[in-house]
C-alpha cells in the first residue's frame, strides 16, 4: 500500500514543495540557455561553397610538420662602404678659383673636381678624384681658402653598401659571422639576403649595443646610405610537428584561433602557440597533423561570424 502525502512528515513535505517550486522557476531559464548554446554552436560555423572560397581568396591547407627558423629582428642602417670611400683634399693650400662638381654627381677616377690657385707658387692645379663613384659630401666653394687639413669632397663607390645592424647586449651571444640575414627597408624596397661579415668585439658603453655588418650588393643604387632597415638574423633551424603561416592566425575574444574545416563548415578553434619563426609559428595544441585549416583569408570568415552575431546571417 502506497503511503499518502499526509503520512509523510511535515518537514519533508515542505522540502518537496520547495524543490518543485525551484524546478518550475528555473525551467524556462534552462531551456533558454540550452537554446542559446545551440544557437551559439550554429553561429560558430561558416559554410562557403568552392566558388565562394575562390571568390574571397580563401586558401585551405593541410596541417603538417615543418622546418622553421628562429630569427632575431634587429634595427639597422645603410652606410657607405668605407673600403670604397675617398676623402679628396687639396695638395697645397690656396684659393678655390673653380668648382666643377656638386653633391650627387657621378664621377670617374681622375676626373677634375676643382681648380686651386696655390698660395706658394700662385700657379693653379687640378684637384682630382682618386676613385669612381658618387659625390656624397662637399666642403668647398668658389673663392674659399683651402688647406690640406680640410677635406673638400667625399666620393663613395655605392655599388656595394654596408648594412650596420644594432645588436642588443642580450642578443650578442646569438649573433655570429656567416649567419644569413634578411634585410628589408620598406618604401618599396625588396627584401634581400646577405651574410654577416663582421661582428664588433666591443660593446658601446653608452648604448650597451654591439655592431654586426652585412656587405650588400647595390648595383642599381636602390640602397641609399642613411636608410633605416630591419634585419632578420637566422639564429636557429628546428623541426616542429605542426607549423602554420602567421596569416592563418586570427584573434577572437582575446584568443588565438584558426579556422578549421569540418563536415559542417569552417569553425574557429583556439590554438596554443609555440616557437616563432620568420613567417611561421609552431602550434602546440588545437590543430593536429592532417587537419585542414584556412591559411589565407581567415579574416573573411571572422567577418562572417561577426555579421551573424549582429543578425545579418551568412546569406550563403
Amino acid at each position: 500500500m502506497k503511503p499518502s502525502l499526509l503520512s509523510i512528515p511535515a518537514a519533508f513535505r515542505y522540502w518537496i514543495y520547495l524543490t518543485a517550486v525551484l524546478v518550475t522557476l528555473q525551467a524556462p531559464a534552462l531551456l533558454a540557455q540550452e537554446h542559446e548554446d545551440d544557437h551559439d554552436d550554429h553561429e560558430d560555423v561558416v559554410k562557403l561553397s568552392a566558388a565562394e572560397l575562390e571568390e574571397f581568396g580563401i586558401v585551405v591547407t593541410e596541417a603538417g610538420p615543418a622546418t622553421m627558423v628562429r630569427v632575431l629582428d634587429l634595427p639597422g642602417e645603410i652606410q657607405a662602404n668605407d673600403n670604397h670611400l675617398a676623402h679628396i683634399v687639396p695638395r697645397f693650400a690656396g684659393i678655390v678659383i673653380d668648382v666643377k662638381a656638386r653633391v650627387g654627381d657621378e664621377v670617374t677616377a681622375g676626373q677634375v673636381l676643382a681648380i686651386i690657385e696655390s698660395d706658394g707658387s700662385l700657379s693653379s692645379y687640378e684637384m682630382k678624384t682618386l676613385i669612381s663613384g658618387t659625390i656624397i659630401d662637399k666642403h668647398i666653394t668658389l673663392g674659399e681658402a683651402v688647406s690640406r687639413e680640410n677635406g673638400a669632397f667625399i666620393v663613395a663607390d655605392l655599388s656595394t653598401v654596408w648594412v650596420d645592424i644594432t645588436v642588443y647586449q642580450r642578443d650578442i651571444p646569438s649573433v655570429a659571422i656567416g649567419q644569413k640575414v634578411f634585410v628589408s627597408g620598406g618604401q618599396g624596397l625588396p627584401e634581400v639576403t646577405g651574410k654577416i661579415s663582421y661582428v664588433s668585439p666591443v660593446v658601446e658603453e653608452e648604448t650597451r649595443t654591439s655592431l654586426a655588418r652585412v656587405e650588400l650588393p647595390n648595383p642599381d643604387g636602390a640602397w641609399r646610405p642613411g636608410t633605416f632597415i630591419t634585419a632578420k638574423i637566422i639564429v636557429e633551424n628546428f623541426a616542429v610537428t605542426v607549423a602554420i603561416p602567421r596569416t592563418a592566425l586570427q584573434m577572437m575574444d582575446g584568443k588565438d584561433v584558426v579556422f578549421v574545416e569540418t563536415g559542417e563548415g569552417f569553425i574557429p578553434r583556439e590554438v596554443k602557440l609555440g616557437r616563432s619563426g620568420k613567417d611561421r609559428v609552431e602550434i602546440v595544441s588545437g590543430l593536429s597533423p592532417g587537419e585542414k585549416y584556412v591559411s589565407v583569408g581567415g579574416f573573411t570568415l571572422k567577418a562572417e561570424l561577426a555579421k551573424e552575431s549582429f543578425g545579418g546571417g551568412h546569406n550563403h
